[in-house]
């Protein structure tokens, strides 16, 4: 019958560096320098001293973060997937893949592509080349108010 005290280790321990014992008096740290001390070591970017490639590099432009995106669609694409006097909003376009559902994007129709049934199109923003093909067509322009 096998005992607690007798089964053989399951995990090989973990080589704890700098603490004496068998490996020596350096154990594992090498000689002297910054590297062989106990305490906060070199940071990730540290380069010897030289300057470092991250300060090295150009910093150029900026986010800005009051900027509003939005989903594009043309209406090349609303001619393709949609029948003639269907409604197109939000929610049509994500049920036809054509924009992802993203939580706070906008929906803005692009003219780009011809157009050759009559739509209802309900967006956030429209180009005038997409409002006025929809309106020659005798469609409906739609513009959401985001709140």
């Amino acid at each position: 019958m096998s005992k607690l005290n007798k089964l053989a280790q399951l995990v090989k321990k973990r080589k704890r560096v700098g603490r004496g014992g068998d490996r020596g008096g350096t154990s594992g740290r090498g000689h002297k320098g910054q590297k062989a001390r106990s305490g906060p070591h070199l940071g990730v970017s540290f380069e010897g001293g030289q300057m470092p490639l991250t300060r090295r590099l150009p910093k150029h432009g900026f986010t800005n973060v009051f900027k509003t995106e939005f989903e594009v669609v043309n209406i090349g694409q609303l001619n393709n997937k949609f029948e003639a006097g269907a409604v197109i909003n939000r929610e049509a376009l994500i049920e036809h893949n054509i924009i992802k559902n993203k939580k706070n994007s906008l929906v803005k129709i692009l003219g780009n592509g011809t157009l050759d049934k009559k739509l209802i199109v309900h967006a956030d923003a429209f180009s005038k080349a997409a409002q006025d093909a929809i309106t020659n067509k005798k469609g409906e322009v739609h513009v959401i108010k985001a709140s």
